[in-house]
This record gives C-alpha cells, structure tokens and sequence, in this order.
C-alpha cells in the first residue's frame, strides 16, 4: 500500500486449550521460534514472545496488510499443527479460543519486552487469571467472566 505509514504496536495473549499446563522447557524455546516464523511469513515483526507452561505473551510491530485475528488464527493453527506434528504432548494440542489484543505506543515497548521476558518470575506471585483479569481492566475491557480462559 503505496503511501501508507502506520506505527502499530500490539501485544497478543493467548491461552493452551482448558488452560493445561502442557508447554514444557524442554520444547518452550523452539515452539517460540516457530511462532516467530509464522509471524515473519505474514509481514509482521515479532518484538518479544514469552510465557510460561499454559500460556504465550507475543510482542508484534504490525503493519495494517493484516488483521490481528488473521495473525493469531494463523499462529494457533500452525504451532498447534507443529506441536501435533512432533508430538510433544499426549493426545491432541490445541489453543483455547480466542485471544487478548492490547495495544501500545513505541514509548512503552521496553516495559511490555521486559514484561514478556520475565514471564516465569511474574507468574510465581500471580496467576495467569489473575495477570489476564489486570490487564483487561487496565485496558477498560469489557468482559463476562465466563468467556475468560477457562481453567482445568
């Protein structure tokens, strides 16, 4: 799109399927990796991604050719496929439906890196509802609590 200059910064959460805890050190590192080329083969720039064992934080400079839920369709259904495809887990991988969105200026890009980065600190003193819950309220979303992940 010839003309067209955009600065757009969103960070994507999203959640294993009933919330199990089935992303394990061992694989967490390439499982990563993969999402990062899922990401870099739609035109968009990974800044950071992270998490812990239930759940994945990811960091995209996006450009508008796509919308942020092409994006997250395609990454949930390419790295469940790899985690399938490799069996990494027992029976069937799969993502919780839908996804957080939240965006942020360039100014605070280091806080939200750094907030990716130290996943597994953040979560020895909050849980992933907990975290989830924070920020759709600092965001002012409005949610039901009964469409929030749903936990084992």
């Amino acid at each position: 799109m010839a003309n067209t200059y955009t600065q757009l910064y969103t960070h994507y959460v999203f959640a294993v399927h009933s919330r199990e805890c089935l992303i394990l050190p061992e694989w967490q590192q390439e499982l990563y990796q993969y999402i990062i080329g899922i990401v870099r083969n739609r035109k968009q720039h990974v800044m950071a991604v992270g998490g812990v064992h239930d759940h994945v934080h990811l960091f995209v400079s996006m450009n508008p050719t796509i919308s942020a839920s092409s994006l997250m369709a395609d990454v949930k259904r390419g790295s469940s496929k790899w985690v399938n495809d490799h069996r990494l887990v027992r029976g069937r991988f799969a993502w919780q439906e839908g996804f957080g969105a939240f965006s942020y200026a360039k100014s605070q890009s280091g806080t939200v890196i750094r907030y990716i980065n130290n996943q597994e600190e953040h979560h020895r003193n909050k849980t992933f509802r907990e975290e989830y819950i924070d920020i759709l309220e600092e965001f002012d979303v409005l949610f039901d609590e009964r469409y929030i992940f749903n936990d084992v």
